[in-house]
């Protein structure tokens, strides 16, 4: 008849609606909940400000233990989660990732040290430190590109440009997080068989006026001469370094003292440029970014047992 309106297929509707009715139905099951709701949020908060104080004190107190237990949770939670949901494309860069770093993590630990391997290293870790951040601005511009709307002009769905966008933000911070932890791991491990000063940070032998006290290898050009490849940088307590590996040393490595006298480093100085700035910025992002990677999900895990327990669903 005329006046009838076609039916819709229940097929053909969007995600959007059907995300729509589902929220609806979450509405009306926990209608009338509202105290029970409050309790939960209160655990919640509760959970969050004790772990908080916990994990404080236990950093401050057993810095080591916190920063490996730390590192280990930064590198299985994200794999459980890959394999209980099938994200085949991140196993595939994690397995990678832990192949290559685990044979460069080998070579920094063996005794004696090879001569080439600390730049092997930091060359290893820089070049992944600078990929994340590429990968994770790359990511951030795409999900501002959707945000305002521009998806719309190359005609893409502005549920596969926000996917793309977030994936690489996460994939730049994740891997940024691992790759500067490992990398602190080895330069303690590297600085301390190169024997300039041991793991307790106490010097222990003599420094040469011409070696380097991060990779132990001579140096060549002088403190006011231009190389060809890389200049020679010198500190404010007057002892010199190649200057790749004084910047992998405090901003991959995460280090902000001399590798030999351990005084400490002033970073503005080293930073010649706005750009370079931006990496010591990022590497606090990424330091603060790896208490929620590494423990929200387990602070969330005992705020479902505490309610699980009292009957709070």
């Amino acid at each position: 008849m005329a006046g009838l309106q076609p039916q819709e297929d229940p097929l053909k509707i969007s995600h959007r609606e059907t995300w729509k009715m589902q929220h609806e139905r979450l509405h009306v099951k926990h209608r009338g909940h509202e105290a029970m709701h409050a309790e939960m949020v209160l655990i919640l908060i509760a959970t969050l400000v004790v772990a908080q104080i916990v994990l404080v004190q236990w950093k401050q107190r057993h810095c080591r233990s916190y920063n490996m237990v730390t590192l280990l949770q930064m590198w299985v939670v994200p794999l459980y989660f890959t394999i209980k949901l099938y994200w085949w494309r991140f196993l595939s860069t994690w397995g990678m990732f832990s192949v290559i770093t685990s044979y460069v993590i080998f070579r920094a630990t063996r005794k004696p040290l090879s001569g080439r391997t600390p730049r092997m290293v930091y060359k290893w870790f820089l070049l992944i430190y600078k990929l994340s951040y590429a990968v994770g601005v790359i990511g951030y511009l795409a999900i501002m590109f959707t945000m305002f709307g521009f998806n719309v002009f190359f005609r893409i769905k502005a549920e596969d440009s926000m996917d793309v966008g977030v994936i690489m933000l996460f994939y730049g911070l994740y891997y940024g997080v691992m790759g500067r932890d490992f990398a602190e791991i080895c330069s303690d491990y590297m600085a301390s068989t190169i024997g300039y000063y041991n793991m307790g940070g106490m010097p222990s032998r003599n420094l040469s006026n011409d070696v380097c006290a991060v990779c132990g290898q001579k140096i060549f050009v002088d403190v006011d001469e231009e190389g060809v490849i890389e200049d020679t940088y010198q500190l404010s307590c007057n002892h010199i370094f190649h200057e790749f590996c004084i910047r992998g040393w405090c901003i991959v490595g995460k280090k902000q003292t001399c590798p030999y006298c351990n005084e400490k480093v002033d970073l503005k100085r080293m930073m010649n440029n706005p750009w370079e700035r931006t990496h010591v910025l990022y590497g606090q992002l990424l330091d603060w970014l790896r208490y929620l990677v590494a423990w929200q999900p387990i602070i969330i895990g005992i705020v479902h047992g505490i309610n699980f327990s009292l009957g709070l669903e």
